[in-house]
């Protein structure tokens, strides 16, 4: 830490009165110490920094920072104001202010202990023995964590409790033994003072997690909370907050475990841990990765001020949530809300490259939805031979519908244009996280170069990330680490991701792609009926989950270069992933008598989401009963599948149900198919539930799994079915 700040940063008499003027006089110290390169350049990112977020917090503290491209190195500069700056704070102007400066690629060494210091602030002795500080030295060696002259020793120590191991230590990571075990030192349960500040991380690993909350208490286990924390830059508030929860939770007893998911990357709490939870607090102002992990649970979503600002108020309002049973949606069948991306060692391969794949398809899909709808709509109004139009640029007339439809059919190809190198930077960012994305969009731009089309973009998705990993691995200089995320890693990966598909693999897999094009171009007869049944045995085997965006995927992937087989299979997936909660919704309203009073609610709801091919909307009554109602959903998909290749329907559109019926060749046909897919879907469901009761109704209700319980259902003729 005694690299990040010295003497010459800290100035106990900072005579500002604005926030800009604060950062201005802290910055010069940084230009002049030649840790800041461009002084206004700097700023303009600390003030871009400023405004996305106020970084005010309570207690007089200012806490400005950012990450710039003019920082030659990681630096904090402290200040002490004669008048209070006002940082935007709920109780007031603060006089503690500090300035962090982060190299724009961040280094995650230096970044933890920047960490730390945003833990330390959380502690009143900490800021007390700031405040009372009469030299720059001591106040930079508190800071830093630097043992001072014994003289001072106790001097600082009865001024603000501080000593050796009260600040930060120069250890990534690690903070005093006293903060680990109660964040202040009169809390440490007897721990001394100087007390070493390796001994105890300043988060716990996972491994310590799960035993932080192995339930041990007096009058039983203690109610137990996993959080999330992250800012927009993930420096300061995001851990302040993970403190400030771990203390609220601490003084409530409760027992709560962090993830801060920093600029330095993040540690994911084990899923034992998550399991084990009663809640789950997320105080973040950036998206919470992998947020699927925490689904089922009692939860509170807010912003990481609020963790900061009222971390007593958040738990209070968690457990409330959790006494009254209010939970978030259960994870999807056939997903597994635990699973941790690519750093679970137990994870097998095949999990892994399954992971690794939808990671690309799930950003994918969005491009898909908006042009293809798009595109949809043109062909709705202009007809197929829209695709001939002249440029919107060149021609656009504002009272002619040919004009809108070729407006539609251009925006939507555009968007279409992306699919490839989407697919490809997000499967090499499911692998590698950001630096991944650079070299992964190369690649996919590549495939689509070299006409390689989808199989090309999965190939360079995984060799990306499978580079970039490999780039990670390689043990660089300090001051290098700082340049790798943003030039290295991204320069050298697009380079030896793009000598290897235009050099080594792009052919061959384009070769493959052109013979896989060429075989649905050409199916007929029992080849097309069997692609047809696999393809919705598919879409309906996980209603949304990667084995049915896989069969989506692969049929938009030949949308790219259109033929007859291609548009075939596009018409039967969509037409099979409309059967699942179509059924459901007709089941219900045949026989209402065996489902829930919510189930039949959710039956209304599933006609208008199958008629959108919404798949998911069958996912409620699978949840409930999985047993019959996802072999009954299959055989109804492979049906539908099946009639629909027999029949020659083909889509051009990716997406839209019943919107699209009009742009299908043969609709009437498609929506027979779709119908008898449905019939026999609701009638399998029907047939297996009146078995399941009457078996019931003959002697003790069996055990099985996805039944509902007796208090459920509803007595027999109680609604007319």
């Amino acid at each position: 830490m005694s690299e990040l700040i010295t003497a010459d940063l800290v100035d106990l008499g900072l005579s500002a009165d604005t926030k800009d003027e604060a950062a201005r006089s802290l910055a010069e110290r940084m230009a002049a110490a030649g840790r800041v390169t461009d002084l206004d350049g700097f700023l303009a990112d600390v003030a871009a920094r400023e405004a996305q977020m106020p970084t005010g917090l309570e207690g007089g503290i200012g806490i400005p920072h950012c990450r710039s491209a003019h920082v030659t190195a990681p630096t904090l500069a402290f200040g002490r104001a004669e008048r209070g700056i006002d940082f935007g704070a709920a109780d007031g102007p603060a006089d503690l202010v500090f300035l962090i400066a982060a190299p724009a690629g961040g280094d995650t060494d230096h970044l933890a202990v920047l960490s730390a210091l945003a833990r330390r602030l959380m502690d009143e002795s900490f800021t007390r023995a700031l405040r009372e500080s009469t030299d720059p030295a001591e106040a930079a060696a508190l800071i830093a964590g630097e043992p001072p002259a014994p003289a001072e020793t106790g001097q600082a120590t009865a001024a603000g409790g501080t000593g050796p191991a009260a600040g930060v230590t120069g250890t990534a990571g690690s903070a005093t033994a006293a903060q680990a075990q109660g964040g202040r030192p009169e809390e440490a349960g007897g721990a001394a003072p100087d007390a070493p500040a390796e001994e105890l991380p300043l988060n716990p690993a996972p491994a310590e997690a799960a035993a932080g909350i192995s339930g041990e208490g007096a009058s039983g286990a203690p109610f137990r909370i996993v959080a999330v924390t992250s800012c927009p830059t993930g420096i300061a508030h995001t851990y302040m907050a993970a403190e400030a929860l771990e203390q609220a939770a601490r003084e409530a007893g409760a027992e709560l475990v962090a993830e801060t998911q920093g600029s330095g990357g993040f540690t994911r709490l084990d899923p034992e841990v998550i399991a084990a939870a009663d809640a789950v607090i997320l105080a973040h102002d950036v998206e919470v990765r992998e947020k699927e992990r925490f689904a089922g649970k009692p939860t509170v979503d807010t912003g990481v001020k609020a963790a900061i600002n009222r971390p007593a108020a958040l738990i209070a309002e968690v457990r409330a949530k959790a006494e009254r049973g209010e939970t978030t949606a259960a994870a999807r069948p056939g997903t597994d809300p635990s699973e941790s991306p690519a750093g679970n060692q137990e994870e097998g391969f095949g999990s892994r490259l399954r992971r690794y794949l939808m990671s690309g398809v799930s950003y994918m899909v969005p491009f898909v939805a908006a042009g293809g709808l798009l595109i949809a709509l043109s062909f709705a109004l202009g007809g197929y031979e829209i695709t001939e139009a002249k440029p919107v640029a060149e021609h656009f007339a504002w009272t002619e519908v040919a004009s809108w439809a070729a407006l539609f059919n251009q925006v939507g190809g555009a968007a279409f244009a992306f699919l490839i190198p989407v697919l490809a930077g997000y499967i090499a960012y499911g692998m590698a996280d950001r630096p991944g994305l650079v070299p992964g969009f190369v690649g996919g731009s590549v495939a689509v170069t070299i006409e390689a089309g989808f199989l090309g973009g999965l190939v360079a998705g995984l060799i990306a990330g499978a580079v970039v990993r490999a780039i990670q691995r390689v043990k660089v200089p300090t001051t290098l680490r700082g340049i790798m995320p943003v030039l290295v890693i991204p320069l050298v990966g697009s380079v030896v991701v793009g000598f290897l598909m235009y050099v080594v693999v792009g052919e061959p897999v384009a070769a493959i792609q052109r013979g896989l094009t060429s075989w649905l171009s050409g199916l007929s007869g029992s080849n097309a009926l069997i692609l047809g049944a696999v393809l919705g045995l598919m879409m309906c085997f996980d209603l949304g989950g990667p084995l049915n965006k896989v069969a989506y995927t692969f049929a938009v992937g030949g949308l790219a270069d259109p033929t007859s087989g291609s548009l075939k299979v596009m018409a039967a997936v969509m037409a099979a992933g409309m059967v699942p909660p179509l059924a459901m919704a007709l089941a219900t309203a045949v026989r209402a008598r065996l489902f829930t009073a919510a189930e039949r609610e959710n039956g209304k709801a599933a006609w208008v989401l199958g008629a959108s091919f919404i798949t998911e909307g069958a996912i409620p009554f699978a949840a409930a009963d999985p047993l019959r109602v996802i072999p009954s959903a299959m055989a109804g998909g492979a049906v539908t599948g099946a009639l629909s290749m027999a029949f020659g329907s083909t889509l051009r559109a990716p997406h839209g149900g019943v919107f699209v019926v009009p742009l299908i060749s043969g609709p009437l046909l498609y929506l027979v198919a779709i119908a008898a897919g449905t019939a026999v879907t609701a009638g399998l469901v029907v047939l297996l539930k009146e078995i399941r009761n009457r078996a019931a109704e003959a002697g003790p209700r069996p055990e099985a799994a996805g039944d509902t319980t007796a208090s459920e259902r509803e007595p027999a003729g109680a609604t007319a079915g």
